[in-house]
Order: C-alpha cells, then sequence, then structure tokens
C-alpha cells in the first residue's frame, strides 16, 4: 500500500524532483503489532534532515495520521517514509511555490537467516569508496547511488552486508547499516560528519554507552584498526543488531557485548 499526499496511489508526478534529482530525504523503521517503532526518534530526524535541505516537512499529527492508515492493514512490515521537494519546472533553481511530496509506503520484513542474529554475520570491504561532502553527512537524503553500486558488488548470499570506506580510506559503516567496534572497554563508531548517514538505532546506541559509562568515542577508524577490534557489530532500524563474525579472512567468535546492545534497543522507544 502507498500513500503519495494522503491519496492511496502509486502514481508520481514525473516532474517531482525527487526522482529528477534525488532532492529530499526518507525515513525507513520496523513496524511491530501495528506501531512504528521509535516513530518520536525517526520524526525528530526527519524534521533536522528536512531543514538541512530547506524541505518543507509534513506535521507530526499528518504523518501520523497516514500511518494509522497505511499500518492498520500491515501490522508487520516496514514503513518507509519519504519527503521530496515536490514538483517543479526543469533546472536545479528551485522556485518559491514549489510544495513538498510526502510518500508512505509499506512492505513486508525482510526473512534473514536465523544465523545472521545467532551466530553473526559475514562482510566484504567494498571496492566503491564514498565521496566527502560534509553538508550532507549524516543526513539520510534520496541519492543513495553509490549505496546502490556498492551492493552491485557481489551476489553471494552468505555475505549479509558491504563495508564501506570513505575516499581516504577510513571506515564509514555498512551499504544498509552503522558500524560500531568494541575496544578494550570503549566502544568506537566512524566519524560521520563528512559522509555517511546518522540512523536512529546509532544515536541510541551512543546514548545508551553514555549513560552506562562506556566510552564511545566518534572517530576516524581505519581498516587496520576495525580488523583489530575484539567485537563488531552493525546497527539499523529494521534488522536491530547483528554481530560481525568476519571479514574476509578475520573471524570473530560470538561476543558478549552484542548481547547487551540488543537489549538495550529492545527497550521501549518513543
Amino acid at each position: 500500500m502507498v500513500l503519495v499526499n494522503g491519496l492511496q496511489t502509486d502514481w508520481l508526478n514525473v516532474h517531482d524532483r525527487g526522482l529528477a534529482y534525488g532532492d529530499g530525504v526518507f525515513r525507513t523503521l520496523r513496524v511491530s503489532r501495528g506501531r512504528a517503532l521509535c516513530w518520536q526518534r525517526h520524526y525528530q530526524k526527519l524534521q533536522t534532515d528536512c531543514q538541512a535541505l530547506g524541505l518543507s516537512c509534513p506535521s507530526y499529527s499528518v504523518l501520523c495520521q497516514e500511518i494509522d492508515q497505511i499500518t492498520a492493514a500491515n501490522p508487520e512490515s516496514v514503513l518507509k517514509i519519504i519527503i521530496t521537494r515536490g514538483a517543479g519546472p526543469r533546472g536545479y533553481r528551485v522556485t518559491a511555490d514549489v510544495q513538498s511530496t510526502r510518500i508512505i509506503m509499506v512492505n513486508s520484513l525482510p526473512e534473514y537467516p536465523p544465523s545472521y542474529h545467532e551466530q553473526g554475520v559475514s562482510l566484504r570491504v567494498c571496492d566503491l569508496r564514498l565521496s566527502l561532502q560534509p553538508r550532507l553527512a549524516g543526513i539520510k537524503h534520496l541519492n543513495r547511488l553509490e549505496n546502490v553500486m556498492a551492493r552491485q558488488e557481489w551476489d553471494d548470499a552468505s555475505i549479509a552486508e558491504g563495508l564501506l570506506l570513505d575516499s581516504e580510506g577510513y571506515v564509514i559503516g555498512g551499504t544498509m547499516t552503522n558500524l560500531f567496534m568494541l575496544k578494550g572497554n570503549e566502544l568506537w563508531t566512524p566519524d560521520l560528519t563528512r559522509c555517511g548517514v546518522a540512523g536512529v538505532q546509532r544515536k541510541r546506541v551512543l546514548e545508551q554507552a553514555a549513560a552506562s559509562s562506556i566510552p564511545c568515542p566518534e572517530r576516524n577508524i581505519l581498516l587496520e584498526h576495525l580488523l583489530q577490534a575484539d567485537e563488531i557489530f552493525l546497527t539499523n532500524s529494521v534488522i536491530g543488531v547483528w554481530q560481525v563474525r568476519e571479514i574476509g579472512q578475520n573471524r570473530w567468535n560470538k561476543g558478549v557485548f552484542t548481547p547487551k546492545v540488543r537489549q538495550w534497543l529492545n527497550e521501549p522507544c518513543d
């Protein structure tokens, strides 16, 4: 089911700038028992990302009403919310009369092997390197072509995710996930001030680590540093948490910290 500006349809104006230029932002979150999980946090991030691009963000009440409508018949699903600049004339210039487009859709939950949760996942290091653009860093904007190209690099079903580095060789995260590594008594996560997406679950882990007095610096991490980690795990709003079991020839045993993070993210979230 798809709602476009509140109407049930899967048609979009071909002049929409989201289609023409990737001019927009989106959020992806899980629906459980008919409830959009961590919705208030996702809405706050949607507002922040819209503001960064100068987009008009729909009101909380409008989106709540439409989410309730679309999730009522899809109580266990993946919800995606897209906000584009809207339809406008050809060219990069934004005219004053352009009105934003909101798209809300649901899809079935992906079916991942139970081993991903129980034993961990295998990663490959992608050949593609992310470009640096601080003004877009952290934003979940519609220009995800780098991620698409990186994901095309493998079709081996035994590899769950690809590891992305930036053009200077620093680890950024997965093609669809944020990354953390445990080193001693510290939890490290990549600095995303120059590229990458700062996810809602990433922020929750940072908050829970701070509340538990666990140092969690956001820092530049080289691949050689990552491979020396005691434990590595990935997060996003659909998968929750996956521990990394192997990257190439480097392997890790089942850790004790990832289950703790899973408990953190399983706690109620507005």
